[in-house]
């Protein structure tokens, strides 16, 4: 049988109820996460390690780095694929994140939450695990894929794009969902079947490609800036010793930076901050609306954004995503973060948004 690798960091899959409080919290180890879960050790010969027990809310850049090196280490010890267990708050900037850090990765690097503690009979922890473990052994897929349940019932399993997924409900056992694409395949665990719904990278595609660590430097500030009504100028600058800064604009590109009226006064600082921004880090787009293209070239204060040198037009890319990108870039690629940005690296660009990838 196959070797495959499981890396805990904690969140609810590696949860239970402490009953002092009545509250969850992350206290499993390597060797419980076996116990419950017995039948996964049908499927390969199972090597479980703890890197962290936290909750995902905790992650900061440097647990990235970690989580890249036990990556490493395992494919070095022979594993031919890697379960990383995680908290789903963060899942999917973590998801993003080993995207970049691991670069020529020719394994499956598959992340798997669940959004109830394992020891509930509501849980969705063995589902998603066996189906992320039958995912691994029985498919040539290469690279970090995320895999969560397709909706209420415990049938199928979605494989989700690292770079292109989301978690879009607070507690639905579906909350990830893939955003201006489509999954990577449905897995249905108890047929032992997989269907591939889009293209894929396959291990194929990486003889003789050597993995390589590209990791981040955990010293950089990068804020992440929602856009609104009734903004103020020092809103962006409180940014102004960051490294970076993603702007979540409104609509197709926005942000109210036009004078209209007596009550718009602020607006016109509000363009000058960003400019003065510009000119000390760079500064990034996406859309707030999670779906869709920026396009600044549509309406006339997008293209003030343009000419004052925000980075990111005709990209489709979540908040998220974003964010991750640019504090990767920054760590690896800095005099390059203009030219980078907007070139699809990882799949996190989509050459078109694909219709059936709304809302699916």
């Amino acid at each position: 049988m196959p070797t495959i690798s499981i890396l805990h960091t904690g969140g609810t899959i590696a949860s239970k109820v402490d009953y002092s409080t009545g509250a969850v919290i992350a206290k499993f180890s390597e060797s419980d996460i076996l116990k419950l879960f017995p039948e996964i050790e049908l499927f390969a010969n199972i090597k479980s390690h703890l890197v962290r027990n936290m909750q995902s809310e905790m992650i900061r850049f440097a647990h990235y780095n970690l989580l890249a090196k036990a990556v490493e280490k395992e494919i070095k010890a022979g594993a031919q694929g890697i379960i990383l267990t995680h908290g789903t708050d963060t899942l999917h900037y973590t998801a993003a994140a080993l995207s970049f850090a691991l670069e020529n990765i020719n394994v499956p690097v598959i992340l798997v939450g669940s959004q109830r503690s394992s020891d509930r009979g509501s849980t969705d922890a063995a589902v998603n695990l066996i189906a992320a473990m039958q995912f691994i052994v029985n498919s040539d897929f290469a690279g970090v894929a995320i895999c969560m349940h397709e909706n209420f019932n415990d049938e199928n399993c979605l494989i989700l794009p690292a770079c292109k997924s989301r978690k879009m409900h607070t507690s639905r056992r579906d909350a990830f969902r893939p955003i201006n694409t489509s999954p990577i395949a449905r897995v249905n665990h108890e047929k032992k079947q997989i269907v591939f719904l889009s293209d894929y990278n396959k291990k194929v595609n990486y003889n003789g490609l050597k993995l390589s660590l590209k990791l981040f430097n955990d010293k950089l500030k990068i804020g992440l800036l929602k856009a609104h009504v009734n903004m103020f100028a020092s809103e962006f600058l409180a940014y102004k010793d960051f490294d970076g800064l993603v702007i979540e604009l409104l609509g197709i590109g926005h942000l109210p930076t036009m004078k209209v009226d007596e009550f718009t006064s602020e607006n016109d600082k509000l363009l000058k901050a960003v400019r003065e921004l510009v000119k000390n880090m760079p500064v990034v787009v996406a859309p707030q609306t999670i779906y869709g293209k920026i396009d600044m070239n549509v309406y006339s204060p997008g293209r003030q954004l343009i000419q004052s040198g925000l980075i990111g037009n005709y990209t489709d890319m979540t908040p998220e995503t974003a964010f991750i990108k640019l504090a990767w870039l920054l760590s690896n690629h800095k005099k390059d973060v203009k030219e980078l940005f907007s070139k699809n690296l990882r799949g996190e660009i989509s050459d078109r948004s694909e219709k059936e990838g709304f809302l699916i």
